[in-house]
C-alpha cells in the first residue's frame, strides 16, 4: 500500500458515521466490518475552501429567495479554460438548482425529441428510467469491446462507441455518460464528434453527461462535447456539476452547456413551468467556492486516484473489463472473479464483506458486471484490497 496521508488527509481515516450517507446506508444488513465500495460518490474529506463558504454563510441568518448570480456563468468559463483548455461562451451557461439527473429529464422535454433515445449498454441506469418516466422510446446500444485491457496496459480501448448503430437508427436524442459510468473510460474526441454528427443528421440533439468530465486521470485528455462538435454544437449539450467532481452531492447542483438559444430559452420555459429557476442559494456558495478555490485540492485528490487505481488493477488483473482512465470507478467481470453472474453482488458482500454495484443495474450490457467505487481513505482502501487479494487467489 503506498498512498500516504497528504495535506487534504486523503491518507488518514475518514468516517462518515451519523452523516445520513446514502452510500452506506445501503450495506444495511450486510456483514460486519462491510466496506462500501458502491454508490458513486468519495469517502474522502471535500475541499476545506467549501466547508469554510457554508460555514460563513450560514452565520448570517437569512435563507430567503436567493438571485442567480450572473458571475457564476463567467467562472464556469474560467474553469473550463484553466482545466479543459477549452473555450465557453458565458452565455451558453445555465446555473441550475438541481442534479444532472433532472437535467437530462428537462431537457428531454424541451429537445421533444421526434425519434427514439439512443444511448449505450453498459450505461448509467438513470437514462432507460428517465425516458421511461417521460414516455420516450429508447434503444440501448451495445458497446464494442476491444478484448480486455485491464492487465496494465493502458493503451488498449477496452469499450469504443458503435458510431454506425447510433447512426443507423436516426436518434432523436442521444444521452451519453463522459468519461464513461461504469467503466471509467475516457471517450476520443472523434468517438464525441461521430455521436453529435449522428445526432445532428436526423435532426436530434447529443446530451453529453459529463459530470466525471474534471476526474480525468494523467495521461488523458476529455474531449468536452460542445468544443469539439465543432459546427455541430447548436446541436450538442454538456452537463456538468461540481457534485461528483468535488463530492458535493448532497447539495445538488449541476451547470450546462447549451450553445443553441434557441433550447436555452425552450428549457428555461420548461423549467419555469415546474416551479424552478436558475441559482440556489447553497448551491451558488458550493459552486463559487469549489471553482475558485478547489484546484489544489482537486490535483491532490487525482493523484490519489491514480494510486489507488494501479494498486487495484495489478490485484485484479483480468477481472477488470476496461482499464479505468478517469474517475473512481472500477468495472469488473464476475466470471473472472469467480462469482456466480446471477447473484455476484450478494457472493461478493457474503465471501469479502464488499459492497458493490451490481453490473444489471447498467443495462442489458451491464449484465455479468459489477461496478466497484476506489474512492476510499488510505487505510479502508488497503482492507478492501487485502480482501480482494484473498478472492482471487487460486
Amino acid at each position: 500500500m503506498t498512498t500516504a496521508p497528504d495535506d487534504f488527509g486523503f491518507g488518514l481515516p475518514f468516517d462518515r458515521a451519523g452523516t445520513g450517507s446514502s452510500k452506506w446506508a445501503r450495506t444495511a444488513g450486510g456483514p460486519d466490518g462491510v466496506i462500501a465500495l458502491g454508490l458513486a460518490d468519495m469517502d474522502l474529506p471535500g475541499p476545506p475552501a467549501v466547508a469554510e463558504a457554508l460555514a460563513r454563510r450560514a452565520r448570517h441568518r437569512a435563507y430567503g429567495y436567493t438571485a442567480c448570480d450572473p458571475a457564476g456563468r463567467a467562472l464556469v468559463a474560467d474553469w473550463y479554460r484553466a482545466r479543459h483548455g477549452v473555450a465557453v461562451d458565458p452565455a451558453w451557461v445555465l446555473l441550475l438548482p438541481f442534479g444532472p439527473r433532472t437535467a437530462v429529464r428537462l431537457l428531454l422535454e424541451a429537445v421533444r425529441p421526434a425519434g427514439p433515445v439512443l444511448f449505450p449498454t453498459p450505461e448509467w441506469g438513470g437514462f432507460a428510467q428517465l425516458c421511461r418516466a417521460a414516455r420516450l422510446p429508447y434503444r440501448e446500444i451495445p458497446l464494442v469491446h476491444d478484448g480486455n485491457d485491464g492487465t496494465g496496459d493502458r493503451t488498449g480501448t477496452g469499450y469504443r462507441l458503435p458510431l454506425d448503430a447510433f447512426a443507423r437508427h436516426r436518434p432523436g436524442a442521444v444521452l451519453l455518460s463522459s468519461p464513461h459510468n461504469p467503466s471509467g473510460r475516457v471517450w476520443t474526441a472523434a468517438e464525441i464528434h461521430g455521436l453529435a454528427e449522428a445526432a445532428a443528421r436526423a435532426g436530434g440533439v447529443l446530451l453529453s453527461d459529463e459530470v466525471h468530465g474534471d476526474l480525468t486521470h494523467p495521461g488523458h485528455r476529455h474531449p468536452v462535447a460542445v468544443a469539439v462538435a465543432g459546427p455541430l454544437r447548436d446541436r450538442t449539450v454538456t452537463l456538468n456539476s461540481v457534485g461528483k467532481t468535488f463530492n458535493t452531492s448532497g447539495i445538488p447542483s449541476c451547470f450546462a452547456l447549451v450553445p443553441d438559444p434557441a433550447l436555452r430559452g425552450r428549457l428555461g420555459e420548461v423549467m419555469a413551468g415546474y416551479g424552478l429557476w436558475e441559482g440556489g442559494l447553497l448551491e451558488q456558495v458550493v459552486q463559487r467556492a469549489a471553482l475558485r478555490h478547489g484546484g489544489p485540492w482537486l490535483d491532490a485528490l487525482l493523484r490519489h486516484l491514480a494510486t489507488a487505481r494501479d494498486e487495484l488493477t495489478a490485484v485484479l488483473g483480468d477481472a477488470v473489463r476496461s482499464a479505468p482512465q478517469a474517475s473512481y470507478l472500477l468495472w469488473l467481470d464476475t466470471a473472472a472473479l469467480g462469482l456466480p453472474a446471477a447473484d455476484a453482488r450478494a457472493a461478493l458482500l457474503e465471501r469479502c464483506a464488499l459492497e458493490v454495484s451490481d453490473g444489471a443495474d447498467f443495462g442489458p450490457g451491464g449484465r455479468g458486471g459489477l461496478r466497484l467505487n476506489y474512492a476510499l481513505p488510505g487505510p479502508e482502501l488497503a482492507r478492501a484490497l487485502a480482501r480482494l487479494a484473498r478472492l482471487r487467489k487460486p
